[in-house]
């Protein structure tokens, strides 16, 4: 072969690698944002990248500016390693017509997740664009639609990230609605429906689209997004350490890491002062997990929405669990609308790729209020139940406190599933608290009483005394067992250990129907 076609190669190469040129990189470098190549370059371990359909071109010739070449059509696509593992990706380049997306860039994207698919690795969208390309009509609608097709028929079988590094506006915003998680950052990347300025047309609010489609919007009130970022590099490092705890795909089980630093499983004496007398007082959550896990390290998921509930990544023995947990520095725990809905899809991704539940228990009930009960807490309440008997991985239960009426049900009761079900002894296992359950069997003796307030006391006491521990729920076989708090760490890793080999047959059915 002749050195020209060897040069000539190399230069065409080149030139495509630039994008959009020269003005337009300093453009996106002076606002802060990293271009596709480089984001992908902080992603991969080096020199592992595969770039696929570098050299595809759109074929749109009917419109102003459809003559205009778009190096790489705007979109990097391929696979690389990550911590030596294959992962696909397409990063959007904004500095290609905006990143926007017609019919050659949406195959590359399709290519490459059809591709995750035949081997079963992750994908990672990161999406900068502006949106369909206008001039291409239809065969934008159809790219997107082709898009939207693979993202379900990926959900389940490989994780599916999605970095949300600048506009994601229109349809290009459902398709990281069907990923498993989103990576926003902030300041730079915002996703909606419809823009402030159609909505100003529409509805005469005005809104910027920080403010519309921002963090502040999705991380914090619609919980969209699942993780913040406060810049690419953080981004991209937040993908890597989610993934460490996931497996490549559902045959798989996740990644087990064994450091001795991490594998210490003596009792841990903090947790036996941990939870208050008082059993109105508050107390941190976070504080059980961290002393708990491998390391203190605990990557929570959507941590700003719904916080009365956490859930997130952890390690037990170097051995991936997902954990759920009530918050009882928030709303006392109670369960609502958006903690059910938030907890429901967590615990479904985790039954879905093979990772280990472990639920943290004080929950004093489902909130009550005319608003919820218009919202249907009914409907999303009963995803709780719906998610946890569904789930067949290895489920195990620790009731810290509270545990009344239906959300103890609903927190992975020994009747909902739960493979090993622990009490601590500072559990409250029953229909409701003490002060309302007395208002509702004593009311007709506490009116008729001499000393109405004296009699109320004295019943509430005398419940307590008989419901609110864990002895009674584990004399009937609901609990396992009732263990000192200290304990907590190794009971688990050994239960885990013991429970690796479970397997559960269910009817054969295509799908069940959960209450959406």
């Amino acid at each position: 072969m002749s050195e020209s076609k060897i040069e000539k190669l190399q230069a065409e190469k080149a030139r495509l690698y630039m994008g959009g040129g020269e003005e337009r990189i300093r453009k996106q470098h002076a606002v802060g944002k990293l271009t596709a190549r480089e984001r992908l370059g902080l992603l991969y371990d080096e020199d592992t990248f595969q770039e696929t359909n570098l050299f595809m071109k759109h074929r749109c010739v009917d419109f102003e500016m459809c003559d205009r070449e778009m190096p790489a059509e705007g979109v990097v696509t391929g696979v690389g390693m990550i911590d030596s593992r294959p992962v696909y990706a397409a990063s959007q380049d904004f500095t290609v017509a905006g990143g926007s997306v017609g019919e050659a860039n949406a195959r590359k994207i399709q290519r490459i997740m059809d591709d995750a698919l035949k081997t079963g690795d992750p994908f990672i969208l990161i999406n900068d664009s502006g949106g369909a390309r206008i001039q291409e009509g239809v065969d934008a609608l159809a790219g997107y639609g082709g898009i939207f097709y693979r993202n379900v028929k990926l959900s389940g079988v490989v994780p599916q990230i999605s970095i949300i590094a600048g506009p994601c506006a229109g349809g290009a915003a459902y398709s990281p609605a069907l990923t498993d998680f989103i990576i926003q950052i902030r300041h730079e990347g915002q996703m909606f429906i419809t823009g402030p300025q159609v909505i100003r047309q529409v509805t005469g609010e005005i809104v910027t689209a920080e403010e519309l489609g921002g963090v502040e919007s999705h991380a914090y009130y619609s919980g969209v997004v699942h993780f913040i970022a406060e810049d690419d590099e953080e981004a991209i490092n937040l993908a890597k350490r989610l993934l460490s705890f996931l497996p490549s795909n559902n045959m798989e089980d996740p990644p087990i890491f064994c450091d001795d630093t991490r594998m210490q499983i003596e009792d841990d004496d903090f947790l036996n002062a941990l939870v208050p007398d008082d059993p109105k007082k508050p107390y941190d959550m976070h504080d059980v997990i961290l002393h708990i896990v491998d390391s203190a390290d605990f990557l929570e998921v959507q941590e700003h929405y719904a916080p009365n509930i956490l859930i997130g990544f952890a390690r037990l023995m170097g051995q991936t669990v997902g954990i759920v947990a009530n918050q009882p520095k928030v709303k006392a725990g109670v369960l609502d609308i958006d903690s059910s809905d938030k907890a429901s899809r967590f615990i479904r991704f985790c039954n879905a790729f093979n990772i280990p539940l472990v639920t943290f228990v004080d929950v004093p009930g489902f909130m009550p209020g005319i608003e919820q009960e218009f919202g249907g807490i009914i409907r999303h309440g009963a995803k709780m139940l719906f998610t946890y008997s569904a789930a067949t991985v290895p489920k195990i239960t620790v009731v810290v406190r509270k545990a009344y009426g239906g959300a103890y049900l609903a927190m992975c009761s020994k009747e909902m599933g739960a493979d090993r079900m622990f009490a601590w002894p500072t559990a409250e296992i029953a229909v409701m608290g003490a002060e309302g359950a007395v208002n509702v069997l004593y009311r007709s003796q506490i009116e008729k009483s001499d000393n109405p307030a004296e009699t109320r006391d004295a019943l509430v006491q005398k419940y307590k005394d008989t419901f609110a521990n864990p002895y009674l729920a584990a004399a009937r076989g609901y609990v396992d067992d009732i263990i000192e708090p200290a304990e907590t760490r190794a009971l688990l890793i050994q239960s885990l250990e013991i429970l690796r080999s479970k397997r559960e047959i269910r009817p054969q059915k295509k799908h069940g129907l959960i209450p959406l």
